[in-house]
């Protein structure tokens, strides 16, 4: 079996004609569409970034026991199991969070990986003194606030100047991209191509293509933005921070134009990778699966963004398609979630699932099978939790904003950027292992808002009550429903989930579901 598992960042389902979207012209994505198994309930696990892909590579969720951070030394990777198994796995990616201190580890656990640089605020060209005030001309305040940033040095970490920093870097990226194969995206599906053509006789391999794009800044080349009418006004809007909407509809127009245009570069460079398996006529013995992380806010609900406000459909309600050689094609309508697609990946290739794996395997689907999931719960560490059974959304708030008693259980204790402080680090006292931990005992670390993550503020915007959503009636969740009956339904589908992945008794305590953990597994039994 060889398998090619492509993974977008940020893109939103409703994106896709596939899934209903209009907005937007997506050929190629809907081109394979109709040789895939089109999965219509999929959804996300832990938020955001990096918190997602540890769910990917280990079939748990892991927001219930620490915040973003680094592949921890006793997790389970899907890359490191195939490895061991006999399937060489190569990834090619330029998502720039693998390589910051709270990204550690995933890429390590592939046999080789290829970084493809200019994401974000990941330099493509470094600049000791970046011509600040140019930028300060193109790009807007708004998105672009550079107003603090220092002409002659970069800031500390931590300093109120560093988000000013960050986005000078990335508009300084804008400044050096010129042709379409400049643009990070194209460089990662060159380098996928180089690949795939030195391996096209081989068989036993994942390739895995990650693209950070369409995250923010929405920069796409400038065919896409003609296309979409977008790039016209005084100064460049295309990286929104993550707020209630303010903008007038002219500017809400243009983001989300700017957004459409980087969609739409990912749907050609997707294109390209089907070429390609047409051509060799690689259907009949590869598997590919397209996805992402999470989806994002273009306005929807009156924000921008995805951590600060509930994870509303938009962002959790996600698009999977898989083409298999011998699966059916298709909608499957089952609940499925980002964990199922570790043992997926695993029974693809024949490796044994980990005893600790708490995931469904996709392949049931494939067959017009059940997956056998019922119910789903997602979120951030510290934030709301969302539990699901794919009719109903409910969105339980914690009673604490501040989180004061919740604690990161790890063995690798960094954060987005940055390790622990010394601070930090001074409440860590030694836990005994944990079902999953494979007998190894972990650091319990006191949680202390506010440390950038996104949970606690999440969590400091609570709604009056939590809101609850029937899907099948309001699908755009404008309108929040009051049915006790639901909620304690959900809320005990919630205990079950959380027993079933070791939960910490404070986490039971943060949501307000029992006292105690005991008291917790009585009720689910």
């Amino acid at each position: 079996m060889r398998t090619i598992f492509v993974l977008f960042d940020s893109l939103n389902r409703l994106a896709l004609g596939a899934y209903g979207g209009t907005a937007i012209a997506t050929p190629n994505f809907d081109r394979f569409a109709a040789r895939s198994m089109v999965f219509d309930r999929h959804y996300v696990g832990s938020l955001p970034c990096m918190p997602a892909r540890r769910d990917m590579h280990t079939g748990r969720l892991n927001f219930l026991h620490r915040s973003w951070g680094p592949l921890e030394p006793f997790d389970n990777s899907y890359a490191r199991i195939l490895s061991q198994a006999g399937t060489y796995t190569h990834i090619v990616s330029d998502h720039l969070h693998y390589f910051e201190e709270g990204g550690a580890g995933y890429v390590n656990a592939f046999d080789s990986w290829h970084f493809v640089r200019g994401q974000e605020y990941d330099p493509l060209k470094v600049m000791v003194k970046p011509p600040v005030d140019r930028l300060r001309e193109r790009f807007d305040p708004r998105h672009y606030p550079l107003g603090d940033v220092p002409k002659d040095r970069p800031v500390t970490r931590g300093t109120t100047s560093e988000t000013a920093w960050r986005r000078s870097r990335g508009a300084l990226n804008a400044l050096f991209l010129e042709d379409e194969a400049d643009w990070p995206t194209s460089k990662c599906f060159e380098a996928a191509f180089d690949f795939l053509d030195t391996n096209r006789e081989t068989d036993g391999w994942m390739l895995q293509l990650e693209c950070f794009d369409p995250h923010e800044p929405f920069n796409a080349p400038q065919r896409y933005r003609d296309a979409y009418q977008v790039g016209r006004g005084p100064k460049i809007l295309d990286w929104p921070v993550y707020e209630t909407v303010t903008n007038s509809a002219e500017e809400i127009a243009e983001i989300r134009g700017n957004y459409a245009a980087l969609v739409a570069m990912c749907d050609a460079r997707f294109g390209e990778l089907l070429d390609w398996l047409d051509r060799e006529n690689a259907w009949d013995d590869t598997c590919v699966i397209l996805t992402t992380d999470h989806g994002f806010l273009l306005g929807e609900h009156d924000w921008w963004g995805k951590n600060k406000m509930p994870y509303y459909e938009e962002i959790a309600h996600i698009p999977l398609m898989i083409a298999h050689p011998e699966g059916r094609t298709g909608r499957h309508d089952g609940l499925t979630q980002t964990t199922d697609l570790m043992p997926t990946l695993l029974e693809l290739h024949g490796a044994q699932i980990p005893d600790e794996v708490r995931a469904h395997s996709l392949l049931p689907a494939l067959r017009g099978e059940n997956v056998g999931r019922d119910s789903a719960i997602l979120g951030m560490f510290a934030g709301p939790l969302c539990i699901t059974d794919g009719d109903w959304t409910y969105y339980l708030y914690p009673r604490s904003e501040t989180a004061e008693a919740l604690a990161h259980y790890t063995l690798a204790p960094s954060h987005l950027d940055r390790s622990f402080s010394p601070e930090e680090l001074a409440s860590a006292s030694l836990s005994p292992p944990m079902p999953f931990t494979k007998g190894v005992p972990v650091l319990r670390v006191d949680a202390r808002p506010p440390i950038g993550e996104a949970g606690f503020e999440a969590a400091a915007r609570r709604p009056a009550a939590s809101p609850l959503y029937d899907l099948t009636r309001d699908p755009g969740q404008e309108m929040p429903v009051d049915d006790p009956e639901t909620k304690a339904r959900l809320e005990l589908l919630a205990v079950h989930h959380l027993v079933a992945h070791d939960a910490p008794v404070e986490i039971f305590k943060h949501y307000g579901l029992f006292d105690s953990a005991d008291h917790a597994l009585v009720a689910a039994d």
